[in-house]
């Protein structure tokens, strides 16, 4: 049996129903949208509040603990992407066997400013555009409560780290790529064929994501022949895509969150805290994001218990650091200065490297610490963040 094949099976018909219910919620979004509305990006602007507000308060921490009383969240999540691949699967079937094999020119064409709703494929392939898109940010939205990661709706930087993780955009990406990975085989040919030609000359414009999801859905409908099995298996794969990249960041930050707090509740010496980690993050070059990432978590934490306020305040001032006055620090301090050292190691840890440089440097730290430095310890450390 195909691979497509294989994704319908695992659908039951519970999960049908959950999708036509949600389909037909979408057609009532849709039928306001016209092909400028796509071509021009707008409709994703609208889609985030369709989406998102409402769905963000009701699915919250204590909504999957409800749901998913005695599952952990590693379980939980591949779970979520496991149900929203099926759910992507099955509706890519339902629009693409309604889709006339109009629209993939229609888009490339004039007359956009006619409302979906008068070509029948037309709104058949806006639906699906809509379904898949809200599904994987609804999945990644999903993915952040259950890793416990920060996310305010209201921030625009917040906003656009979910757009980007929910959908796997990086720099200069044109969004051929994603769906590539997940084809069959024997497709790939057309597909490419299909990039290579002139139907996605209009939708070069678009902002880069209304660009990306675009080009990503016309290819689906875009051949004839397999449109239905393709439009379910690219359904899938790139939504089960979407949510294994989403797993990939957030559960790296999630960790992040919990090691910044046990560093912060293991330490006594708060305000000797962010320098020393500050001056293992730099002790081979440029702090690595996954370390810009660490010390903001510690930072919060510092700023929420107010015990080091005023080193914050100097340090974000500090272009340079002054090694010699952390050295100071170190030999001034009294007390139990091992988690200052255990703190300097994951700062290191972090960045996935131990060098050279990064291991001297540790060694002063436990010297002036008094406690061993092990560096098979911390390359082993390391590794687990490689």
């Amino acid at each position: 049996m195909s691979e497509a094949g294989e994704v319908e099976t695992k659908a039951s018909s519970e999960d049908e129903k959950v999708v036509r219910r949600e389909v037909e919620r979408v057609r009532g979004f849709v039928k306001d949208l016209s092909m400028e509305d796509l071509r021009q990006g707008n409709w994703f602007a609208k889609l985030l509040t369709f989406s998102l507000n409402k769905y963000v308060e009701e699915v919250d921490a204590e909504y999957f603990r409800r749901k998913y009383p005695d599952l952990p969240a590693d379980a939980v999540v591949r779970e979520r992407i496991q149900m929203g691949a099926r759910y992507a699967g099955v509706e890519g079937g339902l629009s693409a066997a309604a889709y006339t094999g109009a629209v993939a020119a229609t888009i490339g064409s004039g007359g956009g400013a006619s409302p979906l709703t008068l070509p029948a494929g037309g709104a058949s392939f806006a639906v699906d555009l809509v379904y898949t898109s809200q599904l994987q940010l609804r999945l990644a939205h999903d993915i952040a409560v259950l890793y416990r990661v920060p996310l305010d709706m209201d921030d625009p930087d917040d906003l656009w780290k979910l757009i980007r993780i929910a959908f796997a955009i990086k720099s200069g990406e044109a969004g051929g790529g994603a769906v590539l990975k997940g084809v069959p085989v024997v497709v790939r040919p057309v597909v490419k064929k299909f990039f290579s030609g002139s139907t996605l000359a209009a939708a070069r414009s678009l902002p880069v994501v209304g660009r990306h999801l675009l080009q990503r859905n016309v290819i689906k409908f875009a051949i004839p022949v397999v449109g239905v099995p393709l439009s379910v298996g690219v359904n899938y794969w790139t939504t089960r895509t979407a949510g294994n990249h989403a797993l990939e960041i957030f559960r790296n930050e999630a960790r992040l969150v919990e090691s910044a707090s046990r560093i912060v509740e293991s330490a006594e010496h708060h305000g000797e805290l962010p320098w020393i980690m500050w001056a293992a993050a730099t002790s081979d070059g440029p702090a690595t994001s996954n370390q810009h990432g660490l010390l903001n978590y510690v930072s919060k934490e510092l700023r929420a218990r107010g015990t080091a306020d005023a080193e914050l305040e100097e340090l974000r001032d500090v272009i340079e650091i002054d090694r010699d006055r952390v050295w100071r620090m170190l030999e001034d301090a009294t007390g139990d200065l091992e988690p200052l050292h255990s703190a300097a190691v994951t700062t290191v840890s972090v960045r996935g490297k131990a060098s050279k440089k990064s291991l001297m440097h540790l060694e002063r730290v436990a010297a002036e610490c008094g406690v061993d430095h092990d560096s098979q310890a911390v390359r082993a450390q390391t590794r687990s963040w490689s």
